[in-house]
């Protein structure tokens, strides 16, 4: 069927000038209809055309259409055809560059529509012979003759593997392209039975099919099955089934036709493990761990277990010595991971980044989880040697053990990775163990922080004020202002439940805005019922706030806005806030000192208490912390080197003109004490608890009328 012109600016008429030469006159002997010299170039040339079209556009299923034409159009049936094609094929499309992945599937799938349509021919031919016309007897024998004839040229010259056993399971015939796929002449196949092809990786339930074929009760199935070669390999196959029955239906033989696919299983292998594992660490992935994960949870009598890791400092490793270097870092501690895991069905994934989980799907007791968290760390105290430096990684640990009718896989690896935050929080280096009480406190606190904006705008915000008096006639001469969150769900919230958050969440500079506005409407409320027996409104500022390049100016508007008196408004920093008000924030500072407003140190005694430093700050008022206050609460609980520092304190601030108050003095036995100390104003429980500022105004209002 060769010919001699060449065209190579055309590819498909080279492969189709290649294809034709390899089949040779081979194809002429086994050629039915098909004039080798006209319409076979035309359909070469057409299936090659085709072919490379298919190949560059990854169309699998066009490949098939083109392999189901070479074998309808032809009926080639040579015993090579499908072997030497398959050989062309590959050759030239490696040649001409393409993809080898995208052209052994294209070539697989150009192959399966040839077996595909070679077997309908086939089973056609059967069941042709099986329906011949008993009443046509002579004829029907003739074309019986002459389609077993065909059929028996089929069966020893296909491509495609066929074999045929009796009912006892005993192989009667195979041909050669079976033999071959096994490594086997045909002859030492008819030593063999059915049984003897049984592998260890057939699929479950394959064997109840056949013999379910055996007994009639079905005439055709199709499965994978695993052969074993005769050098030990294993041979991939996809086989169809037939039953051939008698002229009475009754089974008399099965037809098996196989076809080798184990290059397209290797090919579904690869990119299935590709799908379910980290290409770094090779561990599992989120996929194949949330498989098992759903799989663990379907027990509702299980008890699941999980210990989610994360590196600590990894990626100041990273940064440090490179991409890597830390790739190679997350490459052995996913090994040392799997080392300590090793309970049975314990799976070890990457969750991405530089987190980790093992899985334990059955566990029996907490006490299993903890004791695998314990190993793990043990395992990380190693530091790890990697490109010549010796690099100490630690890890954080979450652990929770709950039972799967309790929870839901989303639940518990959202439960265990804020259990993992809980041990970096704690320190890092160490392992947390779920704790449901703790998860809905800070439940509460992100709800809380997601309604902070919307509170600010609809004025949930309100001021308690704590009266501070003077210790000798314990008249009020001041309040402090302390915010309360009124929360349309959860009630009156003190500020230990919302202030961090408002810090954390950038809100702290919005909210003191608020607080101070509040504060200072009030102040000029009272200075003009009060006149000068107004108090001094104190009002805590943060760090936050004092450090904003437009505060001051915010203070002084909101004074000015206000009309309150300069020397009625106090701002109280702590000691934190004082030691970082350095440059222009200690400006701002003096600035409002000058101004008249009263500035005043919180907590003092908690922080530095670097007594020197008192001299260097605009400072009006020393505010005593509580645990000082709280060591003098009676005499059971005073000690003579409390009394000197509280002495030395208060001697100290007075020698810098300042005035001191005490906080937080809840009893009789404070409150002498401090007045034998010569400390000036006090405010706690003793005195006065936090009020609404009616209760205030009727407070003064009392205490003038009293004095009068």
């Amino acid at each position: 069927m060769a010919w001699d012109g060449r065209e190579p600016d055309r590819p498909h008429a080279d492969l189709a000038h290649r294809w034709a030469s390899a089949l040779g006159g081979g194809i002429q002997e086994h050629v039915e209809t098909l004039n080798l010299l006209h319409e076979g170039r035309r359909l070469l040339m057409s299936l090659s055309e085709g072919l490379l079209e298919a190949a560059e556009s990854g169309n699998t299923e066009a490949a098939g259409e083109l392999g189901a034409q070479f074998a309808q159009a032809a009926h080639f049936i040579g015993e090579e055809m499908l072997g030497t094609t398959t050989t062309v094929l590959t050759a030239t499309l490696a040649e001409f560059g393409y993809d080898h992945q995208r052209s052994a599937a294209l070539i697989g799938a150009f192959t399966g529509g040839y077996v595909r349509a070679f077997r309908a021919c086939l089973l056609a031919d059967q069941e042709s012979a099986r329906t011949a016309d008993i009443t046509a007897r002579t004829s029907a024998e003739g074309r019986l003759h002459a389609s077993e004839a065909r059929l028996r040229a089929v069966f020893t010259q296909a491509g495609i593997g066929t074999g045929l056993a009796d009912m006892s399971g005993r192989i009667v015939e195979v041909n050669k392209a079976f033999a071959t796929m096994l490594g086997y002449e045909p002859e030492q196949m008819y030593e063999l039975e059915v049984a003897d092809l049984i592998h260890p990786d057939d699929p479950p339930g394959m064997w109840e099919l056949y013999a379910g074929v055996v007994r009639g009760e079905y005439d055709h199935a199709q499965v994978e099955k695993a052969y074993s070669h005769r050098d030990g390999h294993t041979v991939w196959t996809n086989i169809n089934m037939s039953l051939v029955r008698d002229e009475h239906g009754n089974p008399q033989y099965t037809l098996v036709l196989v076809e080798d696919i184990s290059e397209q299983r290797k090919l579904r292998e690869r990119l299935s493990y590709r799908a379910h594992h980290d290409p770094l660490t090779g561990l599992a992935n989120r996929s194949r761990f949330f498989d098992a994960l759903n799989e663990a949870c379907t027990h509702p009598d299980a008890r699941v277990g999980l210990c989610y890791v994360d590196l600590d400092h990894f990626k100041a490793a990273n940064d440090t010595f490179g991409h890597s270097i830390g790739d190679e870092l997350l490459t052995r501690a996913a090994a040392r991971l799997c080392a300590c895991a090793g309970g049975e069905n314990h799976l070890v994934a990457r969750m991405g980044g530089d987190e980790f989980v093992i899985l334990v799907p059955r566990t029996r007791r907490r006490r299993e989880l903890v004791d695998l968290a314990r190993t793990v760390l043990d395992a990380f105290t190693v530091p790890f040697d990697i490109g010549g430096h010796r690099l100490r990684i630690g890890v954080s640990i979450g652990v929770i053990s709950e039972s799967a009718a309790d929870t839901s896989p989303e639940e518990l690896l959202q439960a265990a990775d804020s259990t993992m935050y809980w041990a970096k929080t704690d320190g890092r280096g160490r392992y947390a163990v779920y704790d449901p009480s703790r998860r809905r406190r800070e439940h509460t606190r992100a709800e809380l922080l997601a309604d902070l904006p919307g509170a600010l705008t609809r004025g949930e915000f309100f001021l308690d004020y704590q009266p501070i008096v003077d210790l000798a006639d314990q008249r009020p001469v001041a309040v402090e202002a302390l915010v309360r969150w009124q929360h349309p769900e959860l009630g009156v919230l003190s500020p230990a439940r919302f202030i961090d958050l408002a810090e954390g969440g950038g809100h702290i500079i919005t909210l003191g805005t608020v607080v101070l506005e509040q504060a200072c409407r009030e102040g000029r409320r009272w200075c003009d019922r009060f006149g000068a027996d107004a108090p001094v409104v104190s009002v805590n500022v943060s760090a936050e706030e004092v450090a904003d390049p437009a505060w001051l100016e915010r203070v002084q508007q909101v004074v000015a806005e206000t009309g309150i008196a300069p020397d009625r408004l106090q701002l109280e920093l702590t000691e934190r806030t004082f030691m970082h008000a350095l440059g222009r924030p200690l400006q701002a500072l003096q600035t409002l000192a000058d101004s008249g407003i009263r500035i005043a140190i919180d907590d003092f005694g908690t922080g530095y208490s670097n007594l020197a430093y008192l001299s260097q700050l605009p400072l009006h008022v020393v505010k005593l912390a509580g645990p000082f206050i709280h060591r003098i609460r009676n005499a059971d609980t005073i000690g003579r080197s409390d009394l000197l520092i509280l002495e030395t304190i208060i001697a100290l601030s007075h020698d810098l003109g300042l005035s001191v108050t005490a906080e937080c003095v809840e009893t009789r036995h404070q409150a002498d004490r401090l007045l034998a100390l010569h400390c000036d104003n006090a405010q706690g429980w003793y005195f006065h608890h936090p009020v609404h500022a009616l209760l205030i105004a009727d407070l003064l209002g009392n205490a003038l009328t009293a004095s009068a």
